[in-house]
């Protein structure tokens, strides 16, 4: 763990010395050369990384996957997070290292409720977080910018704008708080007024008002909502309804081997509740000790496999149908299965226990507020691994395909500031600024990247539609 270590020990200095020590380090690794990219030597088949990646994982729903990446490129860079992650390696950094979001891309930001009850904008995938150089969630930020700006419509000269605009707003956003005292950058955070208020300032009055509908859209998507939404009274009992391919209730399929897989060795209904008792056990001792309380008051009534998302497809992903004893008060509850971060095999903090804990420390370092109910469990048979949260609590993404340009560079901006706060909670933003200073060479460099990056997710997002016609991968329309 020494970069962790190194990290504290340097957390201790102070901040005039830390800044210092970014400043030295361009001399090293020049802010121009974050431009510099490309294949590298005996770049790895972005397909057999991919193929590799889905050992293990439920095979009736890979083509799902595929089918959804192949779509477009931005939708093949969302579910190729382990491709960046190599091509990542081989770029440049300076060696100061915070807790990456690993997959920050502009789909992987949105809006959800705090604890308090108040929509709140951040990050909000952490499947691949780990602990690494602050470059490589900037330029995959970058890169998404670019290629989703293309989709969008934009002209060239446009869209290497918009990547510079990342890289200045994170680089501005973590020079002021740089200079903040350490709990008001703990406790900052971006509430849904204050997207509201930068899309009023900067964006046309199409853009505010699709921001308007999608923050309204998001506070009417309460557990209540949810349920009324994904489950139906059958003879007086709530039961999870049954969507094939993306929703199958456990009653409804043998999932044995699913169910074996959370540590459980019943079949099917009733028995479900009895077998997945173990992993709920888990869940609860990890929760801190309040939330642990209010979770006692309900049981486990029902379960489905659910299908989300684009990469993560074919990983075991479930939903638990919650019930008190309080009437048909119910919660959903997402059990997601989580292995290795795509950024391990790269980075050299290899140590860091469980990695369904680690995604739930993650977030929770990176969240400026997190879902109360997120946990963790590991089932003792297979020794697969899931996190717990909440589904659909006050949930909102904001799809960039929907932005006019002005809506989407304010978008960007507030992307790039809020990643910015991100690492500056988990890293140290004085050395970082300190390397960043005042200028745009970096952010020149950074709209560089981007731009040949975009160049080859567009070529990684051929080969795949060739081995599809090939018939070397298969896929499913979902129709």
């Amino acid at each position: 763990m020494a970069q962790i270590q190194a990290l504290h020990e340097q957390l201790q200095l102070p901040r005039n010395i830390r800044r210092a020590m970014g400043k030295m380090r361009r001399e090293d690794v020049p802010r121009g050369s974050h431009g510099d990219w490309q294949p590298a030597a005996g770049r790895a088949d972005p397909l057999a990384l991919l193929q590799a990646q889905d050992e293990g994982r439920l095979q009736d729903l890979l083509p799902i996957k595929y089918g959804r990446m192949a779509h477009s490129p931005f939708a093949f860079l969302r579910g190729s997070a382990v491709v960046m992650a190599a091509d990542l390696a081989s770029t440049v950094d300076i060696s100061q290292y915070v807790v990456l979001c690993g997959d920050a891309h502009l789909a992987n930001f949105g809006l959800f409720a705090s604890p308090e009850r108040k929509l709140v904008f951040d990050i909000n995938d952490f499947d691949e977080c780990y602990f690494g150089p602050w470059e490589w969630d900037l330029k995959r930020l970058a890169a998404s910018v670019v290629v989703a700006g293309r989709e969008n419509g934009f002209d060239a000269a446009t869209n290497q704008e918009l990547a510079a605009l990342a890289a200045r707003d994170y680089r501005r956003t973590m020079r002021h708080l740089a200079r903040m005292p350490a709990l008001d950058l703990w406790y900052l955070h971006v509430e849904a007024e204050d997207l509201e208020n930068l899309f009023a300032r900067k964006a046309s009055t199409k853009s505010k008002k699709e921001i308007r509908n999608i923050i309204m859209k998001a506070m009417s998507r309460t557990q209540k909502q949810t349920l009324e939404k994904l489950t139906e009274l059958n003879d007086g009992r709530r039961r999870i309804r049954y969507e094939r391919p993306l929703l199958v209730p456990f009653r409804e399929v043998n999932l044995s081997s699913a169910l074996e897989a959370m540590g459980a060795g019943a079949d099917l209904d009733a028995e479900t509740v009895e077998a997945i008792n173990g992993a709920w056990e888990q869940y609860l001792e990890s929760l801190p000790i309040d939330r642990r309380l209010i979770m006692e008051h309900f049981h486990v009534t029902d379960a489905a496999l659910r299908v989300g998302g684009v990469g993560s497809v074919g990983t075991r992903c479930f939903i638990l149908l919650l019930q008190s004893g309080a009437g048909d008060e119910g919660l959903i509850l997402q059990l997601k299965e989580t292995g290795p971060s795509v950024l391990q095999a790269y980075l050299p903090e290899r140590d860091l226990g469980y990695q369904a804990e680690r995604v739930v420390i993650g977030q929770r370092l990176i969240q400026a507020v997190s879902d109360p109910f997120l946990g963790w469990h590991r089932a003792p048979i297979s020794g697969h691994e899931y996190y717990w949260r909440q589904l659909k609590d006050m949930k909102g993404s904001i799809d960039v395909a929907e932005l006019d340009e002005s809506g989407f560079r304010a978008y960007v901006a507030i992307c790039a500031a809020t990643l910015a706060r991100a690492h500056a909670r988990t890293g140290d933003p004085s050395a970082i600024s300190g390397y960043l200073g005042k200028g745009d060479r970096f952010d020149q460099a950074v709209a560089r990247f981007a731009e040949a990056y975009a160049d080859q997710t567009e070529s990684d997002h051929a080969a795949l539609l060739r081995a599809i016609e090939d018939g070397r991968v298969s896929v499913d329309s979902e129709q």
